[in-house]
């Protein structure tokens, strides 16, 4: 057992150390030489970085001490042990590497640099570990005050940015925000994975010839609830299955047209999921096992 645990520190911390690889290089390779910005904590050192003749380490690790400090009465003990061994790493590959610039094109700064700073971030938030302390501040104010973390973390960069565009430039400022949102958005893609699920409840008195249809077709997983209709008190009951399940966003035309080609009156529910754990979710590209899918499928999940 002790094993094991020591395998999954190794491999978590070796991907955090990944992560600070990948965001020391879009710092030092992209934004630093070229002025440009990301958000958060990362965002003030490389403005303040702008002004005074500082070492950007030592402006990282500054800058990160209330976050750190805010977050011990935050988040649990494990996150900002870690998180504060992940910045010191951060500050102190920043210190030694060398990166050298790879390209003066502005357009390809903002997205390279976003694009490595957000998978950087990314990779270490999955694996319990903060790179930016501006997300520690959102979970105490999200706690405190009851406002998203994202929008506290907008909130944030927008003060960040119009201080930048006022400071520096307006050019600066908004290649700066074009920075930030690609680094948004890549951080939430490898938080969350490149998988984008869609949870599906369809209600349809042709529901069993439905539910063999979607098990044959998509292979996907099925959750069957029983469920009754009738109009007013005095009505007709009837009693019927409502079949729920997850299905891939690139899978959900093909689930509507299956649905549609047996009953035109069913009745379809869409929400997105942020998180799929366990059950059997779709069949991989084997066609050979499919007989034995359809099998595990209707029994895993019934």
């Amino acid at each position: 057992m002790n094993r094991k645990i020591a395998i999954t520190y190794f491999f978590e911390y070796f991907q955090i150390f990944i992560g600070i690889v990948l965001t020391s290089l879009g710092l030092k390779a992209f934004l630093l030489p070229n002025g440009f910005l990301d958000g958060g904590v990362t965002g003030i050192a490389l403005l303040v970085r702008t002004q005074v003749d500082i070492n950007m380490s030592y402006l990282l690790l500054f800058f990160s001490i209330p976050f750190l400090i805010l977050g011990y009465f935050t988040v649990s003990k494990r996150i900002v042990i870690k998180s504060i061994i992940s910045i010191i790493g951060l500050a102190a590959f920043i210190h030694v590497e060398n990166f050298q610039t790879i390209t003066n094109d502005k357009l390809l700064i903002s997205i390279f640099g976003g694009l490595l700073v957000g998978s950087g971030i990314g990779i270490a938030i999955r694996n319990g570990s903060v790179l930016d302390g501006s997300e520690i501040l959102g979970i105490y104010l999200n706690d405190k005050f009851g406002i998203s973390i994202g929008k506290i973390v907008l909130c944030f960069n927008i003060i960040l940015f119009g201080i930048t565009a006022f400071v520096v430039s307006v050019e600066v400022a908004l290649y700066s925000i074009l920075t930030y949102i690609i680094a948004a958005k890549v951080t939430d893609t490898v938080i969350e994975g490149f998988e984008d699920f869609i949870g599906v409840t369809i209600v349809s008195k042709k529901h069993d010839m439905i539910r063999k249809a979607i098990i044959k077709d998509l292979g996907v997983g099925l959750t069957i609830y029983k469920g009754s209709s009738g109009f007013g008190n005095n009505g007709k009951i009837e009693d019927f299955d409502i079949i729920h399940s997850i299905v891939n966003r690139i899978d959900i035309k093909k689930m509507h047209r299956i649905v549609q080609t047996i009953d035109t009156d069913a009745f379809i529910v869409e929400f997105d999921v942020n998180s799929v754990k366990g059950g059997v979710l779709r069949h991989y590209i084997n066609k050979k096992k499919n007989k034995k899918l359809y099998t595990s499928t209707q029994s895993s999940m019934h």
